[in-house]
């Protein structure tokens, strides 16, 4: 029974592999929480404070976003060209803003994106565990987020277990 597990897993890594993804992890649009435009901001605001309190450095990669919690990290990757940067946010976006995000200088070099001025983008957490926190942190999530969980953890009782021994 072990030997014919191995066989199906080794035979389906290389098909698995060919599309980019590990069979043992979700699928990165399970991250992903946002799409939307971002746009970048520089000299005017370099050495000011940020909302969150800290001073705005524009080489470091930082962001702006309308409501998540500051330290927050992103995987912003820009749909034009497929360049990624991982952010941490550190200031707000206004309310009023269209824009799903506003990345530092040096975080929109490093998308190749400051001849453009805006792209299309999505915003990635890193992980699922970092979903389930931001659920928590909502007391309702906003609309513009995807906050889903695509797994629900369960503790199996001793009848479970012994029955999942025995199948396995």
């Amino acid at each position: 029974m072990n030997k014919i597990l191995i066989i199906l897993i080794v035979s389906f890594l290389p098909f698995s592999w060919a599309f980019g993804q590990s069979p043992f992890t979700a699928p990165d649009s399970l991250l992903v929480i946002q799409s939307g435009v971002a746009s970048f901001y520089g000299k005017a605001f370099h050495k000011r404070k940020t909302a969150s309190g800290e001073v705005y450095d524009m080489w470091n990669y930082t962001a702006a976003h309308k409501h998540l919690p500051f330290g927050t990290l992103l995987k912003v990757t820009n749909l034009n060209n497929g360049y990624q940067v991982i952010v941490r946010v550190n200031d707000r976006l206004p309310k009023s803003s269209k824009r799903a995000i506003d990345l530092s200088r040096g975080s929109a070099e490093q998308l190749a994106m400051v001849g453009d001025g805006i792209v299309d983008v999505t915003l990635e957490v890193l992980s699922h565990q970092a979903i389930a926190n931001l659920r928590d942190y909502y007391e309702t999530v906003p609309f513009d987020l995807r906050l889903r969980l695509y797994y629900d953890s369960f503790q199996a009782n001793k009848k479970e277990q012994a029955i999942l021994q025995l199948k396995f």
